[in-house]
């Protein structure tokens, strides 16, 4: 019998190591610089607002959170931030983009249990350097049969992706951490949507699930994924 599968898509940041930790330790330092102006509750909704702003302008990823940690910097102390404080800003985005990659528990097995049986394709989002350092970090890196790093993930997105790398949304999975960019869009593609829950998640990235089955699933780690794949396949 045919597999109902041809290609396996894989999101990386905390799916296959963690990601959003270092967002949040980068942001209880950025509290910590401004604390002299506002409260923390205060600071990171306003650099929240920053960042959902500035999504079109600078895409995901470190440069852009950066930049919008810089922008609500002068926002918040109407434009009095001294100059050492958006240094030191400066310095923690470099330090996040020079930050150890350590990958989740079950992440290596799943991606090699994955690719005897399949395609298996990275579909990640953000700065370009920044995922391909991550990725040669990981130690996945020749795993993957192709690596597709866009600039945001929508129906059309994994449309495009799985036609060019097997046989159409339609006989893809697609397994990660956001329901909004990893899970929705690939079933709004007519694939397959596999939620992992990291603990760590983006406000940004949130939005409530769908109904179980209709091609959507949750695992509670990557260890339930090799089982997954060949219940859909009925092998």
């Amino acid at each position: 019998m045919a597999r109902q599968l041809s290609v396996i898509g894989f999101d990386a940041d905390d799916t296959l190591w963690h990601n959003e930790r270092v967002f949040q330790m980068t942001q209880a330092h950025f509290a910590d610089l401004l604390a002299e102006y506002t409260a923390p509750e205060t600071l990171m909704d306003r650099l929240l607002a920053a960042e959902k702003r500035n999504l079109g302008h600078y895409g995901f990823g470190v440069k852009g959170f950066t930049l919008s940690m810089i922008e609500t910097a002068i926002d918040v102390t109407d434009g009095k931030v001294a100059a050492p404080v958006i240094a030191e800003i400066m310095e923690a985005g470099r330090e996040m983009l020079r930050h150890p990659v350590e990958l989740l528990p079950h992440a290596r097995d799943a991606v090699v249990a994955a690719r005897e049986t399949h395609a298996i394709v990275l579909i990640t989002k953000g700065d370009l350097l920044d995922q391909e350092r991550k990725l040669a970090q990981s130690g996945l890196g020749d795993l993957f049969h192709a690596v597709e790093i866009v600039s945001d993930k929508t129906p059309q997105t994994y449309r495009d992706i799985f036609a060019r790398h097997g046989n159409g949304a339609e006989n893809g999975l697609m397994i990660g951490n956001s329901m909004r960019s990893d899970v929705l869009p690939m079933i709004d593609a007519g694939g397959w949507g596999v939620f992992v829950p990291h603990g760590h998640e983006w406000e940004l990235e949130k939005a409530p699930a769908p109904e179980p089955g209709n091609r959507y699933h949750a695992l509670d780690d990557l260890s339930g994924l090799a089982a997954l794949i060949a219940e859909i396949d009925g092998d």
